[in-house]
């Protein structure tokens, strides 16, 4: 990474970035204590408990981050990170003393949900204290370090407190780095959000975020990257053990040394990210990544069709994948960022947060059902296929010419939403002596056509066809 513009300069960033380490590391602890309490409380069956719990998590994204994304305008958002912290810290802290598997999946749900309601509204604060593209980059890419470091760190550092703590108090570990997360942020000058607006009820605004998603071309063409990545990533979650000690013949430290060869990818790939966006831009180093990363599925499918068993053949394609992916996904928050308006941009980062786990969920089953009842090969063979399909998709709806200004055409019509008078197309006249100041009353738009930084919102309800097409 370049030496300039480092997001590190600022001190909310410093701030939120720690709170990310610290909630990170803590679920990381939770998800080993997780498996021992499964076995603990189902003995064989655990690794059923297990999977349903990550199907639970998935639907908690699927069904949660909607609402909540729609919903966080309506509470300062410094109250409303540490109110789910403060959450998450009192269910974890429940973990321990379930005695039932129900109990599990009931709470496992709950401080999920409360995930759900967290990450996206955090996610869309850090453009607002970024606002140089630049340092945005950097500091996706910083995140996307911190994810696999706690990938690689935690396993470890899990195996280390378990020589002198029960897996117990794993939960209450991660209870703790909840609530400092919290305090991190109340430490942490967190920018208002701007106005909104969206008017309506829960309905309204939880629809929101995901239709107008869609509507977006760049990130319909996202959300297909995206759902490559999960079938990749699917393969190297859930099969990575099958390979390494059903096809390879090795121990859990050649599953480890795996896991850490894709870790190892990625990370490299995020170290590069600041410096390939500036010379290729987002769609063609997306879909590339993506590309790569199918063809190695693909290989590792003709290669075990084969009989090949080399392990260095498949760690290599392991770390090729590893950096695909990251490289595919990394950039997407700066397309969500630069397609949502200043007031809407939570319900679209809550909508991106949903839809992209919705193609884990979809992928987990495929890949998962296909490495246990069939063939390896043929997961394989699954993953890079799926993956190329969605990259094919991703070129026909993402645009190449992927305009930010568009000249649109709107039609005279009735409106009500805050407004100033210093804006040209609200120049009306009322009773009352606000006009250089928010204020909120039903007024008129009289037809005009102009051009701007095109976002789907309450006055762009379709994206145009063509230049001067109404919207």
């Amino acid at each position: 990474m370049t030496s300039s513009i480092s997001p590190f300069s600022q001190p909310v960033f410093r701030h939120l970035f720690a709170a990310q380490i610290t909630s990170l590391i803590g679920t990381g602890l939770t998800t080993v204590a997780l498996s021992l309490l499964a076995y603990d409380l189902a003995g064989d069956h655990a690794g059923r408990v297990l999977g349903s719990i990550l199907v639970l998590k998935m639907v908690a994204y699927l069904v949660i981050a909607p609402i909540a994304g729609g919903m966080a305008h309506l509470l300062p958002r410094r109250l409303w990170l540490v109110g789910m912290d403060v959450l998450r810290a009192g269910i974890v802290l429940c973990l321990p003393f379930v005695d039932q598997v129900w109990q599990i999946f009931v709470l496992v749900f709950v401080v999920n949900a409360a995930s759900a309601s967290f990450t996206p509204v955090f996610q869309a604060i850090i453009p607002e204290i970024l606002p140089d593209e630049k340092a945005y980059t950097k500091g996706l890419s910083y995140a996307r370090l911190a994810y696999d470091v706690e990938n690689l760190a935690s396993p470890v550092l899990a195996a280390g407190l378990l020589v002198i703590w029960s897996f117990d108090s794993l939960f209450m570990a991660n209870s703790l780095t909840f609530l400092l997360s919290g305090l991190l942020i109340v430490t942490a000058r967190i920018p208002q959000a701007a106005p909104t607006d969206r008017a309506g009820g829960i309905y309204a605004n939880t629809v929101f975020g995901i239709v107008a998603y869609l509507k977006t071309p760049r990130l319909r063409g996202l959300l297909a990257v995206y759902f490559a990545v999960s079938s990749v990533g699917a393969m190297i979650i859930v099969n990575t053990v099958v390979l390494t000690r059903g096809v390879l013949g090795g121990t859990e430290l050649l599953t480890t040394g795996f896991l850490a060869c894709a870790g190892a990818g990625s990370m490299s790939a995020a170290f590069m990210i600041p410096r390939l966006i500036d010379r290729m831009g987002e769609r063609p180093l997306m879909l590339s990544g993506i590309v790569v990363a199918s063809v190695a599925m693909l290989l590792g499918g003709i290669v075990m069709l084969s009989g090949g068993t080399s392990v260095p053949v498949f760690a290599t394609l392991w770390v090729i994948a590893g950096a695909g992916t990251t490289f595919a996904q990394t950039p997407g928050g700066r397309l969500v960022q630069r397609s949502a308006g200043d007031g809407d941009r939570s319900a679209f980062f809550a909508a991106n947060f949903a839809l992209s786990h919705g193609g884990w969920l979809f992928a987990y089953g495929i890949v998962g059902w296909l490495g246990s009842l069939v063939d390896l090969s043929v997961a394989f063979l699954a993953s890079g296929g799926l993956a190329l399909v969605a990259v094919v998709v991703a070129e026909l709806v993402w645009p190449r010419a992927d305009k930010l200004e568009i000249r649109h055409s709107h039609p005279g019509f009735w409106h009500e939403h805050p407004h100033d008078h210093n804006d040209p197309h609200h120049a009306h006249v009322h009773d009352h002596a606000s006009g250089h100041e928010k204020h909120r009353h039903k007024h008129y738009h009289p037809p005009v056509t102009h051009k701007h930084r095109f976002v789907i919102d309450s006055h762009h309800t379709r994206w145009p066809m063509e230049s001067g097409d109404r919207v």
